[in-house]
């Protein structure tokens, strides 16, 4: 794809196309024109086009030989000096490309412009929005490292994209003080329960219910937290086990590796928990299965939070296969919005939020939270544990 760059020299005023060629050295050839109009004129031109057409840099000319070379970066070299994604992203990133490379594309990388309109509108009639967002994301980043890479002139992508969430959509859902109570209430009931399987099983799932309602942390960061990292009153984030819960890993992002306060009660009872029961084991685990591994977050969404919810009476009514049954109210990771949302009503200001959630970008927080922000003025005192705060508002 060609462009035009305004000069000012001694001629004056004149507009330079700039094209790919493939019998220059650089890859580029140029022409320069008095006026804007002319310029046009020329990058439009069947020249302009048929030099675009046959530029290639490492035999990349379609989409599809596009979508493979970013693969390849994603998976061996990271984007833009980032490392490379983890083995759950890379799934996740081959199956969008499925998606894009099925999409009937009629030309080169070169020419692309008016067709990824007409892509945007094909995945909207095809895939939900949020998946659609998605797969449109990827393509744009696939664009980006192809500018990088001098495949393409510039972004052909720009403007061109698809919002996550529509506006008929409800702001994500969040428990209430109380019912966030009722849920760790539950869990004491079960930690005493007679039947003896409940209660050695609840011995270890009430301290980390606890520990998820007081930080905020993700499902896949508390259950793998580090009897090390907690100290100092508070929990040191620094690793997580990833999606797929096959791999123990970092933090998705450097903003994933953060200090959190806990309250002193939570502190006391996590400590207790990884000094007097937690089986040893090769990964400093303070909540280790009973081979010594972690537990994942799909197994303890169904074994412990979704328990807890059925005995706190947090439960919805939903029709699967034409009966009516019930099921939990909510997810573990309902857990840090309850979090977020408690550090708004504690005044609590945008940046430290971020800080507090792990987002790496304010937007994050902003996206997913603003309409909680607008509602309460700023306040910029430290977090001294979630729940110990609730306690004494």
């Amino acid at each position: 794809m060609a462009d035009i760059r305004k000069r000012s020299g001694s001629k004056g005023i004149t507009y330079q196309v700039r094209y790919p060629s493939k019998g220059s050295k650089s890859g580029y050839a140029y022409k320069t024109f008095l006026t804007l109009k002319e310029a046009r004129g020329f990058r439009e031109s069947g020249e302009t086009k048929k030099a675009g057409s046959t530029l290639s840099r490492d035999g990349i000319l379609t989409v599809a030989d596009g979508i493979e070379k970013w693969l390849e970066v994603c998976e061996k070299e990271g984007r833009d000096g980032r490392d490379p994604v983890t083995d759950f992203t890379l799934k996740g990133y081959k199956y969008r490309s499925q998606i894009i490379k099925s999409y009937s594309w009629g030309k080169n990388l070169q020419e692309l412009t008016p067709d990824i309109v007409e892509f945007r509108s094909w995945l909207l009639r095809n895939y939900p929005r949020s998946m659609a967002h998605f797969v449109l994301s990827s393509f744009h980043s696939m664009i980006l490292e192809m500018v990088f890479r001098g495949v393409l002139l510039h972004d052909v992508a720009a403007r061109v994209s698809i919002r996550e969430r529509s506006r008929y959509e409800e702001p994500v859902t969040i428990p209430s003080e109380k019912e966030v109570m009722d849920l760790l209430a539950a869990a004491d009931r079960l930690a005493n329960s007679k039947n003896r399987r409940i209660q050695r099983t609840w011995e270890r799932y009430r301290p980390v219910l606890y520990l998820a309602a007081d930080s905020g942390m993700r499902p896949q960061e508390y259950l793998v937290v580090a009897d090390a990292a907690v100290r100092d009153h508070g929990v040191h984030v620094t690793r997580a086990v990833e999606r797929s819960g096959d791999k123990l890993s970092v933090p998705k992002t450097a903003a994933g590796r953060r200090f959190i306060d806990l309250s002193p009660d939570i502190y006391k009872m996590v400590r207790h928990y990884a000094d007097h029961h937690s089986a040893e084991n090769d990964y400093d685990l303070i909540f280790p299965t009973s081979t010594g591994s972690w537990q994942t977050p799909v197994n303890w969404r169904h074994r412990g939070f979704s328990a807890a919810c059925f005995e706190a009476g947090l439960v919805t009514k939903a029709e699967v296969k034409g009966q009516i049954v019930e099921k939990p109210k909510y997810v573990s990771y309902h857990l840090s919005h309850f979090y977020a949302s408690a550090l708004i009503a504690s005044r609590k200001d945008p940046k430290t939020i971020q800080t507090l959630m792990g987002h790496e970008d304010i937007k994050t927080t902003l996206n997913v939270y603003g309409h909680l922000l607008k509602r309460v003025p700023a306040k910029t005192e430290p977090t001294s544990g979630m729940l110990a705060t609730l306690r004494t508002n």
